[in-house]
């Protein structure tokens, strides 16, 4: 009998899959719990329609990610951080202090977490940043610290 799938079975397949089961299996398992439907014509097409539906949307997210990294490629970011004399922070430099950066000097709005630091900035100078937008897409930008008052 063929099912579609309203939640990932273990061992059959993932939320709107549709798979073939044994009759006993679909009757007295996975309809009673709610874990599948009947793949009658009509709800395959649904199901077909979905995934294309969530398709393009993700088509639409991975481009609006690569545009978005084109245009952080390469740009400076200035943070201004408090230092003593040898050019050692009073503390570090964070992700929410270079994504606040970023949306100031350049007017691209990034999530704190998207930004990833190897270890905290703590000394003036640059440091090579990675922002990662999306899975397999990343921009790389330089941050920029200057001692002075912050």
């Amino acid at each position: 009998m063929k099912v579609i799938l309203l939640a990932d079975v273990k061992g059959q397949g993932k939320k709107q899959d549709i798979v073939n089961v044994s009759d006993g299996y679909a009757r007295n398992f996975l309809f009673p719990k709610k874990l599948a439907v009947e793949a009658t014509p009509g709800a395959a097409k649904e199901v077909e329609r979905r995934q294309a539906a969530e398709r393009a949307r993700e088509t639409e997210r991975r481009l609006a990610a690569e545009k978005k990294a084109g245009s952080l490629r390469g740009k400076v970011i200035r943070v201004i951080a408090k230092c003593g004399a040898q050019g050692r922070l009073y503390g570090s430099v964070t992700g929410a202090e270079i994504a606040e950066a970023l949306k100031s000097q350049h007017g691209v709005e990034i999530d704190k977490r998207k930004i990833d630091l190897a270890e905290p900035i703590r000394t003036v100078g640059e440091t090579e940043v990675i922002v990662k937008l999306y899975p397999e897409i990343s921009a790389k930008m330089t941050v920029r610290v200057e001692g002075g008052e912050a």
